[in-house]
């Protein structure tokens, strides 16, 4: 069967990769600790898994509207509105199966052939690929480990040509966690005002912020930079509802309808049930999170102090937010895929190579394990 060259260029997922390597080692019985997952580890709170259980009980299965339930879209607004400073109505909203959906869903809605994207580096593993699949050219912006991996305007502005149609936001970042100051942001939504750009903000790991620094949604500035973004969001890492694939997007309404048509003709509606449980995630009160934030925090706390112990490893500065630390192996002299093979292979730890991200002299580990695996996959990391 002669397959198309658009499928046949794509990367295949290197977090997938790990994973796939992991549970291979695991059931021929070996004891591997992964540090490549990125999902939270924890259970979905009891009460958005009865909210899902009452859906089933009551008979709520069938095809709902393409953009997502009313009661769900007003559950986000009023999220929007009180945790992020952002005020929408209904017809600004559309709910689809995941964030990475939502985004998948956006780049088809704004690009033409020859569009480019800026994107921060090191970035998430699809932005680049969903991009060039929306026949879009990404356009990668080098950031600094000296600087926390910090996308600054003073960066982007150079990268900037007749054919940018947009700049991605990620904050916080995969894969290196760093939180962007408000400041920056403003900065960056100047440059968009300027330059007549988008700005597509992925906000995913918001709630997933430690210590003094805060999350700041870029839409929230004014109307002028609210009506150039593109908001992006769910319920997979905050709420850990990996599994239950609802994401968001919020943007100006002839953007969300136009949007809209396009996932009427590819997946219809996002899952019934899981609407409904994500109506009890979006009106969660703040607090009943911080027991996870706090528990994220302590293991961030401790992989961190205990791998700067190994003079090895390059640290960053301490990330602010997310749940991964994004490592410099440069003193092990190996590129990043020799250097995950080789910890696997050595120790049993599964990490992901810093190429997938675009940064071949680093790896990514998460934390979002117990405490224990943790423990343990730190000290065999010692050993190296």
């Amino acid at each position: 069967m002669k397959l198309s060259d658009r499928v046949l260029n794509i990367e295949p997922s290197a977090t997938l990769e790990v994973i796939n390597k992991v549970n291979a080692l695991k059931e021929s019985g070996e004891n591997v600790i992964s540090f490549g997952a990125g999902e939270p580890d924890f259970d979905t709170p009891i009460s958005i898994s009865e909210a899902g259980k009452q859906a089933i009980d009551d008979g709520f299965t069938h095809y709902t509207p393409v953009t997502g339930i009313n009661i769900l879209k007003d559950a986000i607004i009023e999220k929007l509105k009180k945790d992020n400073n952002i005020s929408y109505n209904r017809e600004n909203i559309i709910v689809s199966n995941g964030a990475k959906h939502s985004l998948f869903n956006a780049f088809t809605t704004i690009l033409n052939p020859g569009d480019e994207v800026i994107i921060p580096q090191p970035y998430w593993v699809s932005y680049g690929e969903m991009v060039i699949l929306c026949g879009g050219v990404p356009v990668y912006v080098q950031t600094s480990i000296d600087d926390g991996f910090a996308f600054r305007a003073n960066l982007i502005k150079d990268k900037i040509t007749s054919k940018t149609k947009a700049i991605i936001l990620n904050s916080p970042n995969n894969p290196t966690g760093a939180v962007l100051e408000e400041s920056e942001i403003r900065k960056i939504a100047d440059l968009a005002i300027k330059h007549d750009l988008i700005i597509i903000s992925d906000e995913i790991y918001e709630k997933l912020v430690y210590g003094e620094k805060k999350h700041f949604s870029v839409a929230s500035i004014s109307e002028e930079v609210k009506n150039r973004t593109i908001t992006i969001n769910g319920v997979s890492k905050a709420y850990a509802m990996t599994g239950w694939r609802i994401g968001y997007m919020a943007g100006p309404s002839d953007f969300i309808k136009n949007a809209s048509n396009f996932q009427g003709h590819t997946t219809s509606n996002p899952n019934s049930i899981a609407q409904k449980a994500s109506v009890k995630a979006m009106l969660m009160d703040n607090r009943d999170l911080q027991p996870m934030i706090d528990e994220f925090k302590r293991r961030r706390d401790y992989m961190y102090e205990e791998l700067s112990k190994n003079d090895k490893f390059i640290m960053p500065p301490k990330p602010d937010g997310a749940f991964y630390i994004f490592l410099d192996i440069s003193k092990f002299n190996m590129r990043s895929l020799e250097f995950a093979k080789y910890v696997i292979e050595k120790e049993k730890v599964g990490v992901v190579s810093g190429i997938a991200f675009g940064m071949d002299n680093y790896v990514r580990l998460s934390y979002a394990n117990s405490m224990e695996e943790i423990i343990e996959g730190v000290n065999r990391l010692k050993n190296l």
